[in-house]
């Protein structure tokens, strides 16, 4: 995961994209694929609301995640430079992936993160072209089952 925190310090080293008003916070180390994952989404219709450094706060249960000034709209591409894609000016988070951790279970069981006293739901990077495209879905159209153990789906 990111690296401490000051509490006092609004700007969070993360990446954060939007699908409508439902973002998705990314974290991890430099170089661990937090833009790549977010240029893949943006592909995919997020916009994006902060690379490598956003602002957030929490309040009532929700976390909002706001661009740093001066950088709205620009993300860095590794290999290929800096790019200017759609943006939005803030985002409620509905879901935290871990890119500094990678998943190693097929089903793995529910994370939860918490971030400024909001307690949010938490994937680690899985390999495989498929990881950006279940991040939308659970974004657009659902949400992971909370119950992998349970009965087979038909």
């Amino acid at each position: 995961m990111a690296g401490p925190h000051k509490t006092d310090d609004p700007f969070f080293h993360a990446t954060a994209v939007a699908f409508g008003r439902r973002g998705v916070l990314i974290l991890g180390p430099s170089g661990a694929g937090k833009s790549a994952l977010a240029v893949e989404l943006i592909s995919r219709g997020a916009r994006l609301v902060g690379d490598d450094r956003v602002m957030l706060s929490g309040a009532g249960g929700l976390l909002t995640a706001r661009p740093r000034p001066g950088f709205e709209g620009r993300i860095e591409c590794r290999g290929v430079g800096l790019l200017t894609v759609p943006w939005v000016a803030e985002a409620e988070i509905a879901l935290v992936v871990d890119a500094g951790r990678e998943e190693r279970d097929r089903l793995p069981p529910p994370r939860e993160i918490l971030l400024f006293g909001c307690s949010l739901p938490l994937l680690h990077r899985a390999a495989g072209a498929q990881f950006p495209a279940a991040v939308q879905l659970m974004m657009t159209r659902g949400t992971r089952d909370e119950d992998p153990q349970g009965t087979p789906h038909p």
